[in-house]
């Protein structure tokens, strides 16, 4: 079953960057990649959405990216990809990100 492999999640401090990554388990190149999502503590998972971060999509690897810049400790959750694989829509198992103030 595909699914989605999310990477550079970890423990930055208030104002650092990161970047995540996001790509397929397998048939990589059959799955669309549409965009990221986070779950914060005490909310549902939800789209993300900021002027301080920019998704990208290198084309070659069928990677998804999620660059954040000036991270605030409200930014501290789990991070997910999401995509579709033909009709089915998949997920990964998220990145966790913590910014410490």
């Amino acid at each position: 079953q595909v699914t989605l492999v999310e990477s550079g999640g970890g423990l930055v401090q208030a104002g650092d960057s990161l970047r995540l990554s996001c790509a397929a388990s397998e048939d990589k190149f059959a799955v669309q990649l549409k965009g990221w999502y986070r779950r914060t503590p005490g909310h549902q998972r939800e789209l993300v959405a900021n002027p301080r971060f920019t998704i990208s999509l290198d084309k070659a690897s069928n990677t998804l990216y999620l660059q954040m810049n000036d991270l605030k400790s409200e930014d501290t959750g789990v991070y997910y990809c999401n995509g579709a694989h033909g009709m089915f829509e998949v997920w990964g198992q998220g990145t966790q990100v913590t910014v410490s103030s």
